[in-house]
């Protein structure tokens, strides 16, 4: 039996190898407090879950690509409250099962196989990456420094590489860094995305959990022509399990979308549907969820050495790792005495140095964690 040459040439994910080191630390009788992975612990608001639970059916058939017309207009309707744009809600927008199966599809949609280059900035989640390969599209990463404010340096990307680009990835605030772009980074990209003719694909996850100011959507940029931004309810209404996000772009891209997505069977559940509309139309729980991380990131940011231009939103604290360590001996340390965060370097090369701790278990688990650390850094 053969597989996907692929599949074959992809290293392990690298999640599926903290999983592992984790499952060794317990079996050891370690008792870990768990910072490791981007997976909101909180409970699902209560309001969300009754919507869904209303909307059970007895039976229920194929949920359509294009999704209710009742969701589309709440996802148009929040864009226009917290972004003040204006989105056509049958034109531009499609809801999806959550941002990542959308994103590792869109190569798929926006590529040629063996000629077009999907850019890639990294520290990166390791789906953009992954989603061109499946793709056939070739990946060219554009490291990003602390000293730039983990922002890529555009002028340094080739320009054979502008000429062949079909798709550059931009998350923002930034997984794992927690960086926030610009205005005027977003316009100097959408203007190379529109001089080159590629899609400026905007992974906004984490858009609704910050500290001090609200960061920006590329989708109020002066001219979204090739713009495409994914979005998701898994982070801002802590619905990881619902799987229930959105694409919102131009006509043609979307119609594109509603064309492709049924060969591949990805709309959620007419039920999750109807809960999303629910969650997209309330802002005072989020506004909880920010109160929450916050109170999080209070007990534990003073302990690490964060890198400057990070940590100003998300819920992740990136920090450097003592200089005599690398990313993953240090993470190592850290698990054998209970405390669970990710290598830098699970995120790309340019991640070495660094560790990414995420504010997803409880307050009380959090000081208790601080107290553990205060004794090792």
């Amino acid at each position: 039996m053969t597989l996907s040459p692929v599949l074959e040439a992809l290293q392990t994910y690298p999640f599926v190898r903290l999983d592992e080191a984790k499952a060794a630390a317990r079996e050891a009788g370690v008792d870990l407090i768990d910072f490791g992975m981007g997976d909101p612990i909180e409970a699902t608001p209560a309001f969300i879950q009754r919507a869904l639970a209303d909307a059970l059916p007895a039976t229920a058939g194929y949920p359509r690509a294009p999704g209710l017309p009742e969701l589309r207009d709440a996802i148009a309707s929040w864009l226009g409250r917290r972004f003040e744009v204006d989105v056509d809600a049958d034109r531009e927008l499609i809801p999806t099962y959550g941002s990542k199966e959308a994103i590792f599809l869109f190569p798929l949609v926006a590529c040629r196989p063996g000629k077009d280059l999907v850019l890639v900035p990294e520290p990166a989640y390791p789906v953009y990456e992954r989603g061109a390969a499946f793709a056939g599209a070739d990946v060219r990463f554009v490291p990003l420094r602390e000293e730039n404010a983990w922002l890529p340096d555009l002028d340094a990307v080739a320009d054979d590489d502008w000429e062949r680009c079909a798709i550059f990835l931009s998350n923002y605030p930034h997984n794992p860094t927690g960086a926030v772009a610009s205005h005027a980074y977003l316009e100097k990209l959408a203007a190379r995305a529109r001089e080159h003719g590629f899609y400026l694909a905007a992974d906004e996850a984490y858009t609704e959990l910050w500290f001090d100011e609200p960061p920006l959507s590329a989708l109020q940029l002066d001219d979204r022509t090739n713009v495409v931004v994914f979005q998701t309810l898994s982070k801002r209404s802590s619905m990881t399990g619902y799987r229930s996000g959105f694409v919102c772009a131009q006509p043609n891209v979307i119609a594109a979308l509603r064309a492709f997505r049924p060969n591949v069977g990805t709309a959620p559940q007419e039920f999750v549907q109807r809960a999303s509309v629910a969650a997209w139309a309330d802002e005072e729980h989020v506004e909880e969820t920010r109160a929450r991380y916050s109170r999080k990131r209070a007990a534990l940011a003073p302990l690490f050495d964060l890198a400057s231009g990070s940590s100003v939103a998300t819920f992740y604290l990136w920090f450097r790792v003592p200089s005599d360590e690398t990313s993953e001996s240090f993470a190592e340390r850290l698990l054998e005495r209970g405390v669970v965060v990710a290598p830098g370097s699970y995120f790309g090369p340019s991640g070495e140095g660094y560790a990414r701790l995420a504010l997803v278990p409880d307050l009380d688990a959090c000081e208790r964690a601080a107290a553990i650390l205060r004794r090792l850094l």
